[in-house]
């Protein structure tokens, strides 16, 4: 079975091969889908551009910071670039986003400063940056718990009787491969779909759910899933930024006018490890990654822009060098936040004063001045 062959399907007699859309080939050659059409600027193609350079060069200075002891852990995006970007720009003003642990660029679509993420993977906060002014979630670090969120809040969006309506909001839920065999997400989709809850499922299949493969997941592609629940699904090329913008902005239009919900699967590749943590050499072969490469998400926009006369050396020149001074900045943030007081463990648990809390934190604090009084 080759890497262009389903993952999720093993040669099962009968299984046709799944549609998979896309716009944009990976030697960068534009191509057109009946279903999804896509008019961009050649400022936009530039933007899409500059965002998956920016965000990837963000997302390697915190892999370094890592294995330099500055961060605790942290899940590499890398290869995910073009499904993260296009889903994210493809997003309004209302739209709320759950995100998992690894929507790194999306977090950069809805303007949550890079710093607020590493923060977190420091452990000098829980986030930092507040969901309702960005329409971000915080991250989710259990897997799959953040679609059965999403999807109340989106019946709460219903509810509020805005559907159809300029200010509605969509929701959208990312999970990845591994996620849909946790029951959250298949509880989620019941209550989706029975409900017609105007929210878009993004599943970012990046082939391994850790070191387990597709196929141990499931034996049909993950989009096929939603027709048992009533609603539709799409495959669509996940290191395509133009496909997953254009699929993604109907998806969520949909929601948003009360056409319920969407499972998208975005067919991409993790190419660097789960987390730092992990040593994907263990478990997959070198050629499996370097065919990958070949559909890299940002040559095939570089391509794209090449081959049409959109951008010159002096463009490409300026965005990596714009790239190298935001790495440069995050660095030195990084190294710049404080360290949390041991007392502000005990802070955010609930919204209002709770006597346990308040006499747990009463006593540690005698217990951290007991030191205090010995030194002295």
């Amino acid at each position: 079975m080759t890497i262009d062959s389903v993952r999720g399907a093993p040669d099962t007699p009968g299984l046709a091969e799944p549609e998979l859309v896309q716009l944009l080939t990976p030697e960068g050659e534009r191509v057109e889908h009946p279903d999804y059409p896509l008019e961009l600027s050649a400022d936009e193609v530039r933007g899409l551009y500059r965002d998956l350079v920016l965000t990837r060069k963000i997302d390697l200075e915190a892999v370094a910071l890592t294995r330099q002891g500055e961060l605790g852990l942290w899940a590499s995006l890398l290869g995910q670039e073009a499904a993260q970007i296009g889903s994210g720009r493809a997003l309004g003003r209302h739209d709320m986003v759950f995100p998992t642990y690894r929507e790194h660029a999306v977090a950069w679509c809805r303007d949550v400063e890079p710093i607020r993420l590493l923060g977190l993977f420091r452990g000098v906060n829980h986030g930092g940056w507040d969901p309702a002014e960005h329409g971000f979630h915080l991250y989710t670090i259990v897997i799959g718990s953040q679609t059965l969120h999403a999807t109340g809040y989106a019946m709460g969006v219903q509810r509020d009787g805005v559907l159809g309506s300029p200010s509605a909001g969509a929701t959208i839920a990312y999970f990845g491969d591994g996620a849909t065999s946790q029951g959250d997400v298949n509880e989620s989709f019941v209550f989706a779909s029975v409900f017609n809850a105007p929210i878009v499922f993004f599943c970012q299949n990046n082939q391994w759910a850790i070191s387990e493969p597709l196929e141990r997941q499931s034996r049909i592609p993950l989009y096929k899933r939603a027709q048992g629940y009533g609603f539709p699904g799409i495959r669509v090329d996940g290191n395509d930024v133009f496909a997953c913008l254009a699929v993604t902005r109907k998806a969520l239009e949909n929601a948003r006018t009360g056409q319920g919900p969407t499972l998208i699967e975005a067919f991409t590749y993790r190419m660097g490890a789960h987390t730092t943590t992990d040593d994907p050499t263990r478990y997959r072969l070198k050629a499996e990654e370097e065919a990958w490469k070949l559909k890299d998400p940002i040559e095939r926009v570089k391509a794209y822009l090449v081959r049409g006369d959109l951008a010159d050396a002096a463009f490409f020149e300026r965005v990596d060098e714009e790239a190298k001074a935001v790495a440069k900045e995050l660095r030195a943030q990084c190294l710049a936040l404080p360290d949390p007081g041991p007392l502000t463990i005990f802070e955010h648990v609930y919204g209002e004063d709770h006597p346990l809390m308040t006499e747990e934190q009463e006593q540690f604090a005698a217990y951290l001045a007991s030191f205090e009084e010995e030194a002295s």
